[in-house]
């Protein structure tokens, strides 16, 4: 599924235009990658946490010509699936909490 798919079955299932569906959705990541940016999480529960983690510099090889290098360090943006998310792919119901 691409962006504009999503669109569309976003504005179908809440019954809005797909022009406010594409901007709601385009607002939300928006939204997301601003926070992540800054170094905050965001977790939207059930579906899974959006972070930032720094990746440590490291030694890589070229393929081609066996070549060492050296890799920067980085921060990268991590995304960890919710218990709801992950029991829906896996074909299982979500555990209930006691």
């Amino acid at each position: 599924m691409n962006k504009s798919e999503l669109i569309e079955v976003a504005a179908k299932e809440a019954a809005i235009s797909k022009a406010a569906a594409e901007k709601a959705l385009s607002s939300m990541i928006g939204a997301v990658v601003k926070a992540v940016s800054k170094g905050d999480t965001v977790t939207l529960v059930g579906f899974g946490t959006f972070k930032s983690a720094k990746r440590a510099a490291r030694t890589g090889v070229n393929p081609k010509t066996g070549e060492k290098l050296k890799i920067a360090a980085t921060t990268v943006p991590r995304f960890t699936a919710g218990a709801a998310f992950k029991a829906a792919v896996a074909g299982k119901k979500a555990a209930k909490k006691k």
